[in-house]
């Protein structure tokens, strides 16, 4: 299964870069190739996107999600991959923005792609144009601040959220 890496530095603090990374409505404005991205429910999002002349719908389940540190999602359609975005701060309002992608191309199509390196060309160019556009606006365009684990959300209660049971330890 290949697997594709990239970090970018943003001057931006780490919530900064977080929150931006929560809009996911967001992501056509940065993101080549991504038309749109709905979020029916909180860990689960559906995405349009096209390459060339082709359009592709997939789901996607977001499986881990921890306030200021990383966002871990799952491809519950093809192409199927998983892919963590991890945040880590700089000091002086700089914040280390990392992607991991773990590939499983699928059909001619994928594995042609894989072959070529274009989808690693197009998460290079994604997460530089990320840095672009946070830095570029210098905040947020907006926030979710709340966390996901093992399929269970539980929001900010610093935000005055709905009281939520804490995750059993161990």
């Amino acid at each position: 299964m290949p697997v594709i890496e990239k970090s970018v530095d943003v001057d931006v603090p780490v919530r900064t870069a977080y929150n931006q990374w929560t809009q996911l409505e967001s992501f056509p404005r940065f993101l080549e190739g991504v038309e749109s991205i709905d979020q029916p429910q909180r860990t689960l999002t559906h995405w349009i996107a096209r390459v060339g002349a082709v359009t592709r719908e997939f789901d996607a389940e977001i499986v881990e999600q921890r306030l200021d540190e990383c966002l871990t999602w799952l491809m519950l359609t093809e192409p199927r991959h998983k892919g963590t975005i991890a945040f880590e701060p700089l000091g002086s309002g700089r914040t280390r923005v990392s992607l991991r992608l773990d590939l499983a191309p699928s059909g001619v199509f994928g594995r042609t792609g894989s072959a070529l390196n274009l989808v690693q060309h197009r998460v290079h160019r994604g997460m530089d144009a990320f840095k672009e556009f946070i830095e570029g606006h210098g905040r947020e365009t907006g926030s979710w601040r709340g966390e996901i684990r093992d399929g269970r959300v539980r929001p900010d209660p610093a935000l005055g959220g709905p009281r939520v049971p804490t995750w059993p330890t161990g």
